[in-house]
């Protein structure tokens, strides 16, 4: 099902698209900019299905004949652009698959609606020749780019768009729908909450990725003996950690959580707080030997790994130089 009461949060995004479908004040182009897994696409094929609906009432019905192709996939007007390098969507995928086609009329609906995912993969060329057609596009149609990092996309282009950006949605709300809609219990909710920062579509896969939880135990075992480690035992739990299907970024983030909790810990000996209330024995002992600037410069170690890995520089270094930190101040 994709109706406007299932998307979580983004009240903002929601009422703006609702109110664009009540008074007919369609944007020829619109921008949805937000994290992945953050709900975009779901949006997006709201907002599409509801423009080709062809009930009186509230839209999407879910009932007609056009939101019945949509939910299957098969609505002709609705366009999916596809691009054949994973790495960036090319002049050639935007010419083939919107220029050349957005000139022949709907095929059974009033739109012709255009979604592009990654639309930061853009080459500069793809945007230009995508510009020739925002600059005088036909009454019928709509284009929905959905993006990672809007300023990747060119001043010209965000001009002629409405942008609308995804805002983290509320530990509150995410936890409810974890515990509500997907039966996950209240302890791991909190994880996949405290991990998730406000993104949805994250605290989905988390709660469901058995690979989390092997990455967690992971993570904590390796803080529960690293100051015991030496270096070829450190390398070889670094090589572990790629094993999994999660992203060193997610690694990081569960340390970072980890030590916050010290953090936390240290400063009101509370666990009620905690993220990670079952460790409570080993954040205790973390906390007690550690200074507060040690913890403060262990979370700086983590957030400058995190950049050096978005940076592509060397994992096994950039862990290595983490690892030390960690074990001269955590």
């Amino acid at each position: 099902m994709a109706a406007f009461k299932d998307i979580i949060g983004q009240e903002q995004i929601k009422n703006h698209l609702q109110n664009a479908l009540s008074t007919g004040k369609i944007s020829h182009a619109y921008i949805i900019n937000g994290e992945r897994f953050s709900g975009k696409e779901f949006i997006a094929k709201t907002f599409a299905m509801a423009l080709q609906c062809e009930s009186e009432g509230l839209k999407p019905c879910q009932e007609c004949r056009s939101c019945k192709q949509a939910l299957s996939g098969n609505q002709p007007d609705i366009i999916r652009v596809m691009h054949e390098k994973p790495g960036s969507i090319g002049v050639d995928d935007v010419r083939s698959q919107i220029n050349g086609d957005i000139a022949i009329k709907p095929y059974s609906s009033r739109y012709k609606i255009y979604i592009m995912n990654e639309a930061e993969k853009m080459t500069v060329q793809a945007q230009n020749a995508l510009l020739k057609t925002l600059e005088e596009p036909p009454a019928y149609a709509v284009i929905l780019l959905l993006t990672t990092n809007v300023n990747s996309l060119l001043q010209t282009i965000l001009s002629r768009c409405v942008v609308l950006n995804m805002k983290p949605v509320s530990d509150e709300l995410v936890k409810n729908f974890l515990m509500t809609q997907m039966q996950v219990p209240d302890y791991k909710a909190e994880v996949c909450v405290a991990f998730a920062r406000g993104n949805i579509g994250k605290a989905k896969l988390l709660a469901v990725s058995e690979d989390f939880e092997k990455v967690k135990e992971e993570a904590l075992s390796l803080l529960k003996y690293v100051h015991e480690m030496d270096i070829t035992e450190m390398i070889a739990a670094i090589r572990n950690i790629s094993e999994y299907k999660l992203d060193a970024g997610d690694y990081l983030d569960i340390l970072s959580i980890w030590y916050r909790d010290v953090l936390l810990f240290k400063a009101t000996n509370d666990a009620n707080n905690l993220v990670f209330k079952e460790e409570i024995g080993n954040i205790r002992k973390v906390a007690g030997r550690t200074s507060y600037e040690g913890i403060e410069s262990v979370l700086h170690a983590l957030s400058r790994a995190k950049s050096r890995l978005e940076a592509n520089v060397n994992f096994e270094l950039t862990m290595e130089l983490l690892l030390l930190e960690i074990k001269e101040n955590g």
